[in-house]
């Protein structure tokens, strides 16, 4: 089978299932597991790449009053590749190629595809979500035995997680997804967030992420905070969180005050859809426990004090 991915959380799937040499193009954005970044890229943004986070958030705005799409799918590169599953998403237009974008790209190739090409939308917004769509990959690309072990193993991780002891009382916690303007996470992370022992202070399992103005920050007043600014990276989220010290509301905090701001590795362990979600659920255990958690020591390292030097 030559499948195509179009997110970052597809060829993270596809990959754990033991599919990874049956990729033949990925999306501008895959990066995990590293042998992904030799692939042809099929996708790219329209978005300048030198736009800070105010400037993006502007941008994205402006194309979606626009009606314009994001992403780019390269029609012919999926012309001579000729694949038979196509992954795509219908979560977030901001975040990855839509169903939409590769719906208009294939009209123009009917002719040129083979007849059975699938094209299979991941819709997960909530871990179980998550979970259905690894069973959903896993059906498609012919091994659903493969998937349900994976699944399997995944929820034995997360349901270990969830019986370790939790702080008492749980601490309120703000998974910053967007520094400037400020948006708060949302779909599954609220619930990583009580996996891990605390409570979101403003997002709810299965919500979108959404803009939040600084006096309702103000308002929820957070214990934690942890900086997760989709589609970065640990040093660009370190440095996200870092900045709120010098922010003239962020700093009257009560996190930013009592030093408890954290970064992590976004796209790894919070922003995508993908098995490493269980990662970013046992690493931040770790942050609101203040120990470490057993069977994950090793994975300490996704989570850093955007204080300490």
């Amino acid at each position: 089978m030559r499948i195509v991915s179009l997110l970052p959380s597809a060829s993270e799937i596809v990959c754990a299932l033991g599919l990874g040499e049956q990729l033949v193009a990925v999306s501008h954005e895959c990066d995990f597991p590293p042998e992904v970044q030799r692939l042809p890229r099929i996708t790219s943004s329209i978005l300048p790449h030198d736009l800070d986070a105010r400037a993006i958030d502007e941008a994205v705005c402006r194309a979606v009053q626009e009606g314009r799409a994001l992403y780019k799918v390269d029609g012919d590169l999926l012309a001579r590749l000729k694949p038979d599953l196509i992954v795509t998403q219908g979560v977030c237009d901001v975040c990855a190629v839509s169903v939409g974008t590769v719906q208009e790209t294939l009209q123009f190739l009917p002719d040129v595809l083979p007849a059975g090409t699938q094209t299979l939308s991941l819709s997960g917004t909530s871990v179980a979500g998550v979970w259905r769509d690894i069973g959903r990959v896993g059906a498609a690309a012919g091994v659903p035995e493969r998937a349900a072990a994976l699944v399997g193993e995944l929820k034995a991780r997360w349901e270990r997680l969830a019986r370790l002891p939790k702080p008492a009382p749980r601490p309120r916690v703000l998974m910053l997804e967007w520094p400037d303007p400020p948006f708060y996470g949302g779909h599954w992370v609220p619930e990583q967030v009580a996996a891990a022992g605390g409570e979101d202070a403003l997002g709810r399992p299965g919500e979108v992420s959404a803009r939040v103005t600084w006096e309702r920050l103000l308002e929820a007043d957070p214990d934690v905070i942890v900086m997760v600014a989709c589609g970065y990276d640990l040093a660009a989220n370190r440095a996200f969180a870092a900045a709120l010290y010098e922010h003239p509301e962020a700093r009257t905090l009560r996190a930013v005050r009592r030093g408890a701001v954290w970064a992590a590795d976004a796209n790894s362990f919070f922003s995508r859809p993908a098995p490493r979600l269980v990662a970013g659920a046992e690493a931040l255990a770790q942050v609101l426990a203040a120990r470490d958690v057993p069977g994950v020591a090793e994975r300490v390292q996704v989570a850093y004090s955007a204080r300490s030097r």
